[in-house]
């Protein structure tokens, strides 16, 4: 007993433990910013990258309830999740690596196959890769999160899911800084290829530091589920269900709060560069005419990632006193403030055009979105039964994939409906992904306030 029993951990300890999310974070964020000049480049329109870009919801709402399962079950001499976490790193690494070089990859199927492959292999060979990314980060990220109620003491849930939130943001800003640092501090322009394997160096790296740093207990508890017991999806959702009632209020919470992030995180760059620089639609006009607006997309462009490196930034400067307030508080008041704040913010870049309002906007936001990578999972975590931790994270999942598919479709669809004629030609209201965002967000905060949170005594 006194082997499995749960330590506190030290700040040092915490640090080593959140190192692995940094670099999956890393590895996620270089995924989102480059995989569209990528796939671009090799002739994906955009409703093949919408395709594509749904690798990442679908995959989350299959592999990670699996993989959860799984993790429950798994007995190795390096651990239960420590096998997961590794082997989805390393995977992703060589999906990461042979991503920017697909169309080398084909070539060399073509020369050693002596045929020729027809033009879109390579594109093809590409999205095969974000799938298997996508899936590798999913494999990695559930045991990571059930990791949590295994080895941290119950009245440090909320501080460890904090550091993850901070290792989120912290990654983020890193992933989409360096290269642009380089270039003002040095005039080097990294190339994209350069980037992915620094994004696989990172996300192997990190996870490997993680997994040599942090002792899983060799007897998680007694009512662990048995290696001899099958995996079932359906009994595995009515045992999650099972947990509380609180869970269903936590999932729908969850549900309506990546709807309102998602419809952000989505769009904010086409709002950014057709909204606030009215740019109008290019998507059909003739070259002279896209020609003209190149260096209003390139500013518009370019302020989106000033805007998401300072929302990500935020989000790494809060992301530890959230797990404190919400140590003395309480995870449900203070994740409703975060929320309600981030929706004031949403409302606040639906009225204005203003850059600066807009970019305050944003690092406001960022303080909801430290608490949406910690808090929500801190409060299910309080009624998580010893030895099905990677099933229930896994599972919970479903309620972050799923959301985003309603933005890929619904959301779009509203706002190809929005079509409106500017003097330079024909342009879409942007702006009301943040409505939706905004009620969503508000939706989950209400929500939110009907869970019923658990007492957790504070040990000395």
């Amino acid at each position: 007993m006194e082997e499995n029993a749960l330590k506190k951990f030290t700040t040092a300890k915490f640090i080593s433990f959140a190192i692995g999310f940094f670099g999956l974070q890393f590895a996620w964020q270089m995924r989102i910013i480059l995989s569209g000049p990528v796939t671009e480049e090799l002739g994906a329109s955009p409703f093949l990258f919408g395709l594509i870009w749904l690798a990442g919801p679908f995959t989350g709402m299959v592999v990670q309830p699996v993989i959860g399962a799984l993790s429950d079950k798994t007995r190795t001499v390096f651990g239960r999740r420590r096998p997961y976490l590794l082997g989805g790193a390393l995977l992703s690494a060589v999906a990461l690596w042979a991503l920017p070089n697909s169309s080398p990859i084909t070539d060399c199927f073509a020369g050693v196959l002596h045929v020729q492959l027809p033009a879109w292999s390579a594109l093809l060979f590409a999205a095969i890769m974000i799938w298997i990314l996508d899936a590798c980060v999913n494999i990695a990220q559930g045991p990571y999160r059930a990791l949590v109620p295994d080895v941290v003491p119950p009245e440090q849930h909320s501080i460890a899911n904090s550091y993850i939130s901070l290792a989120i943001g912290l990654g983020s800003v890193f992933a989409a800084g360096a290269a642009p640092f380089l270039k003002w501090a040095l005039n080097y322009q990294m190339p994209i290829t350069a980037q992915f394997i620094m994004a696989a160096l990172a996300f192997s790296l990190g996870m490997l530091w993680t997994c040599l740093a942090i002792q899983e207990r060799t007897n998680p508890g007694s009512n662990e589920t048995k290696n001899d017991e099958k995996f079932d999806i359906i009994k595995s959702l009515k045992d999650f269900f099972a947990l509380s009632p609180e869970v269903g209020k936590i999932c729908w919470m969850q549900f309506f709060t990546w709807i309102g992030t998602m419809c952000m995180m989505m769009y904010f760059t086409q709002y950014a560069v057709h909204t606030v620089f009215a740019v109008p639609d290019l998507s059909d006009v003739h070259e002279t005419m896209k020609a003209a607006y190149d260096s209003a997309v390139l500013a518009g462009t370019n302020f989106s990632s000033v805007c998401f490196a300072i929302f990500n930034l935020i989000c790494f400067l809060v992301a530890i006193p959230i797990g404190v307030l919400s140590v003395k508080f309480g995870n449900k008041k203070v994740h409703i403030i975060s929320m309600l704040s981030m929706a004031a913010a949403y409302i606040g870049m639906a009225v204005t055009i203003n850059p600066k309002l807009i970019a305050l906007f944003m690092a406001i936001s960022g303080i909801g979105w430290a608490s949406i990578c910690a808090l929500p999972f801190a409060m299910l975590s309080q009624f998580i039964k010893p030895g099905t931790e990677g099933s229930v994270m896994g599972i919970f999942n479903i309620f972050i994939a799923g959301p985003q598919v309603f933005v890929c479709t619904l959301v779009s669809w509203l706002i190809n409906k929005s079509m409106f004629i500017m003097d330079e030609g024909v342009n879409y209201h942007w702006e009301y992904t943040f409505v939706v965002g905004a009620i969503c967000l508000i939706a989950a905060s209400i929500v939110a306030s009907k869970v019923k949170e658990k007492t957790i005594p504070q040990n000395s």
